[in-house]
């Protein structure tokens, strides 16, 4: 009688075991978590957010984000302290995304294709950790990563439901002129503003900049904002009146940014 009643509390102890590991196991990090991608031989950390309510059941939309010059390195982490990873540690409640946080090398910018290439890489390892949802991908990036969004919006045409570039541009500035994108340098093209807007067709885009900002002119987003127009493009334009070059701040704040990006969809066979 004894030993069965030992079994019993045995049996009962590994299933009580069993059932806290299950347990433990169904439970997901979340947060600012460490990753890591390998493109091309290479191996390239990254950042990818979660949300505190992270459910593997449902699909969740997701944020590519590319910093600015100031965040580039191989340590992965900068990517966070400026633009969304800021906003989100202000207010992580407005953000129900998994977002996407690639780091540029040094020396390196963003327009070029291996940079490219691990963003994307980075991108897609989240979307299939985190259950993303290919008819929700968002692409957003400030100053040269602004540059970046352009650049791959003509290189990635129907891949992102929204963009939503801030204070980049097409011709880099005087100082920088590496910094342009890659239809600014193609001969074959005859006005890189308006073959950018070709590409980006009726892809939604919100263009964000500050109005007085001495690092990229801000001519460059109204050219842009100009030739999304003229080609009918779902373009929605926002300049701040006296803001220099760090208008993300303000433009990740916006109230209405959320709900809109939200509400962009892929539409296939469109």
């Amino acid at each position: 009688m004894k030993r069965t009643r030992t079994c019993r509390r045995v049996f009962l102890g590994v299933l009580l075991c069993l059932s806290a590991v299950t347990a433990f196991a169904r439970k997901h990090e979340t947060g600012f978590l460490n990753r890591t991608v390998s493109v091309g031989g290479e191996s390239y950390r990254y950042q990818v957010y979660v949300p505190q309510d992270f459910d593997p059941k449902k699909k969740w939309p997701v944020i590519l984000f590319l910093h600015g010059v100031g965040e580039r390195g191989d340590d992965g982490l900068q990517p966070t302290d400026v633009g969304i990873g800021h906003a989100i540690r202000a207010n992580a409640s407005r953000f129900p995304f998994i977002v996407v946080m690639p780091q540029c090398g040094k020396d390196k910018r963003w327009i070029h294709a291996e940079m490219q290439a691990q963003a994307m890489a980075a991108l897609e390892q989240s979307i299939r950790e985190f259950h993303g949802d290919r008819d929700r991908l968002y692409l957003t990036g400030l100053s040269m990563g602004g540059y970046g969004t352009w650049d791959m919006t003509a290189k990635f045409p129907g891949k992102f439901a929204a963009y939503v570039p801030i204070c980049g541009g097409i011709y880099g500035p005087a100082k920088v002129p590496d910094a342009h994108v890659g239809l600014a340098g193609d001969p074959n093209v005859a006005d890189p503003y308006a073959e950018t807007a070709r590409r980006i067709g009726s892809t939604p885009i919100w263009i964000f900049h500050g109005g007085a900002d001495d690092t990229v002119p801000v001519e460059e987003s109204r050219k842009m904002a100009q030739a999304l127009q003229a080609a009918k493009a779902n373009v929605r334009y926002t300049e701040y009146p006296g803001v220099g070059h760090n208008a993300w701040d303000r433009a990740y704040a916006e109230p209405e940014l959320i709900p809109w990006l939200l509400a962009q969809y892929l539409h296939h066979g469109s």
